[in-house]
């Protein structure tokens, strides 16, 4: 009798645990759970443990506002020339539009100037889907920005692959330090 007893019990537990990962499968989650699934704040809003079925906010809605900012960064870039080039990397700390001690970039009071005079060089909107870009290459060259801006967070990218990609590398190219290829 005991040896029939394993194999059902694993049974049972491989069927339970299968209709509770899929959908639609297990008991929903009440008002009245208790645990970390369900845990939240005092003010309502859910726990950073919480699991929750809406979509996480997209990054350009953290991105930094178009238009005038604060002035304040913290960034690092990596400029890679080609593929087969060693990256060079710059530190750009800006406080109130003004270029920190710390700053190790060609230009530091241009970068952080075009910060201050728009916040939003960094985050570029997507490109749509129609979007028609001219056909020119402006060169094998690579950059990539991390950091924070007015504090919030900050990760792009730029290439020079066509005439979409060149106007954003000229739009940031005093961030860059780098006009790039053959532009």
């Amino acid at each position: 009798m005991r040896k029939n007893l394993i194999p059902t019990a694993l049974i049972l537990m491989t069927a339970v645990g299968l209709a509770a990962c899929s959908p639609g499968g297990g008991p929903a989650p009440s008002a009245s759970s208790t645990g970390p699934a369900s845990a939240s704040t005092p003010t309502g809003t859910p726990s950073a443990d919480t699991e929750t079925t809406a979509p996480a906010p997209s990054p350009s809605a953290e991105a930094p506002t178009a238009g005038p900012g604060q002035g304040n960064a913290e960034l690092a870039i990596m400029i890679k020339p080609s593929e087969s080039a060693k990256a060079v990397n710059y530190t750009l700390v800006c406080q109130n539009g003004v270029p920190a001690a710390e700053s190790k970039h060609p230009s530091a009071a241009a970068a952080c100037a075009a910060l201050k005079k728009n916040a939003a060089l960094l985050s570029p909107a997507p490109r749509a889907t129609d979007q028609a870009c001219t056909q020119q290459y402006g060169g094998p060259d690579q950059a990539t920005v991390t950091g924070s801006v007015d504090g919030k967070a900050v990760e792009s990218k730029f290439g020079l692959r066509d005439g979409c990609e060149i106007a954003q590398w000229k739009a940031a190219k005093d961030i860059l330090g780098s006009t790039g290829g053959a532009v």
